[in-house]
């Protein structure tokens, strides 16, 4: 019997997502035309003898949340439950304070998973290797090889060749230590309860030597179980013979900001060649031009002298007029594409509108397509004096007037009932009458102008 456990954090983290993560808890936002986290969850499912799947985070219950987790639970055929922590505990302390609920059952083995990457999921190629390479009771991680600078932003993992043991591990290193690099998914057995709670144990001493810390006493326990695995587990069982890398080929990246997550969706549709050839859309009489992999929901309304891909994902309810043209995009919930405009490396939100010959350009932010082992940067807003390019995206309720271009220069984050008049030549934009007070902020990799009534 097996178990997997899916790490999906809270409202607080993830805030390089913003502002799609305004309209969607992050973990449900579409990614190749359905929720990031049905991905992991379909291949958890296809894992022979695999019970039950647990979702992990402090995100408050709602309605959303319910419904997906009710659907997937239909299309699967799997027990799905969502435990919610009191306070976000870490990628330890989370599976922690539920390991009753975990090893209920008695499962012989439970894989965990980071919610916020994108990957092929070689679940069962993990199981393998344990049962080739490990000793009956040791954990596996998945790694992949990154190129030597970008490494030293992630967990980095010394293995022995032959063994593959991980004989050292760092967390994002401030010199290069190995260029293979933590996948954020593990395959752990129940032994794993006694490490984490060596270190919540000695959390608990800590706490009664140091009671405050800078804290309020009430906040003792939490930070008794606020248990990161891997600085305060796998740092600790490196070179002890009881933890391994697994290193996989297959496609993997982040998807910590918006930007990577038109990068994670192009792995995906590309992907579904060989998962779910009917998800891609194909060249129909009377229907849109179809040019690479592009997803179209059923509900989307399109005129068929659309040019719609590579990479392109339309989502429920979209209307798109005649002569659009739609490149490296996603285009979400109820949005309306106007006669001949022109969408590229853009997100465009849910019960948004964009006017006819408007043009919607972002810059893509993909790896280096000369280095095999190139990751997706996360990026500052500012490199080397100057503003870092970056996709557009357009939040909830967006309007973009007619015959309007917005062009990588002055590229924004837009978000909510935001009508936009914009100068000829110039980066300015102005509030309506009604929008007495206008409230801007700054976040990674882009500008995001909010509006409040």
């Amino acid at each position: 019997m097996l178990k997997a456990v899916i790490l999906i954090g809270g409202p607080q983290k993830g805030t390089r997502f913003r502002p799609l993560s305004f309209e969607v808890p992050k973990p449900l936002f579409p990614v190749a035309g359905v929720p990031m986290l049905q991905h992991h969850i379909e291949a958890c499912a296809k894992v022979p003898n695999m019970k039950e799947i647990l979702l992990i985070g402090f995100y408050q219950p709602n309605e959303e949340l319910t419904r997906f987790l009710f659907n997937a639970q239909q299309e699967f055929k799997i027990s799905i439950r969502y435990l919610q922590e009191y306070s976000a505990l870490g990628t330890g302390g989370g599976i922690y304070h539920f390991r009753d609920q975990i090893v209920s059952g008695s499962p012989e083995a439970f894989f965990v998973l980071n919610a916020d990457v994108s990957s092929a999921f070689p679940l069962t190629e993990m199981l393998s290797f344990q049962k080739e390479h490990g000793e009956p009771n040791s954990f596996v991680i998945l790694g992949t090889t990154a190129n030597r600078k970008q490494s030293m932003n992630y967990g980095c993992i010394v293995e022995n060749e032959d063994t593959h043991e991980v004989l050292h591990y760092v967390e994002k290193p401030s010199t290069f230590v190995s260029d293979i690099i933590n996948c954020g998914v593990y395959l752990f057995n129940p032994d794993i309860f006694q490490h984490i709670g060596s270190i919540f144990q000695k959390n608990q001493q800590d706490m009664l030597l140091f009671p405050y810390d800078g804290e309020e006493p009430t906040n003792g326990w939490h930070r008794a179980e606020a248990i990161r695995l891997e600085q305060d587990i796998f740092t600790a069982l490196a070179g002890q013979g009881k933890l391994y890398v697994y290193k996989t080929l297959r496609f993997w990246s982040q998807i910590k900001s918006a930007g990577s997550a038109i990068y994670a969706s192009r792995l995906y549709l590309n992907q579904y060649h060989k998962t779910h050839p009917e998800r891609l859309a194909s060249n129909k009489e009377g229907g849109p031009k179809i040019s690479g992999n592009v997803y179209i929901h059923p509900t989307a309304n399109i005129d068929p002298t659309a040019m719609l891909g590579p990479n392109v994902s339309i989502g429920t309810g979209v209307t798109i007029g005649a002569g659009v043209r739609v490149r490296e995009s996603i285009i979400l919930h109820g949005a309306n594409l106007q006669d001949h405009c022109c969408v590229l490396n853009s997100i465009v939100g849910w019960d948004s509108t964009i006017g006819k010959w408007a043009r919607v350009e972002g810059t893509p932010s993909d790896p280096n397509p000369n280095d095999p082992f190139a990751k997706i940067d996360s990026e500052t807003l500012f490199r080397d004096g100057k503003l870092t390019p970056s996709i557009t995206i357009l939040g909830c309720n967006v309007s973009i007037p007619s015959e309007i271009s917005r062009g990588p220069l002055f590229s924004r984050v837009l978000h909510r009932h935001l009508r936009l008049r914009l100068r000829p030549g110039a980066a300015q934009l102005q509030a309506s009458p009604a929008q007495k007070k206008v409230e801007s902020r700054v976040f990674h990799q882009q500008r995001f102008v909010r509006y409040t009534p």
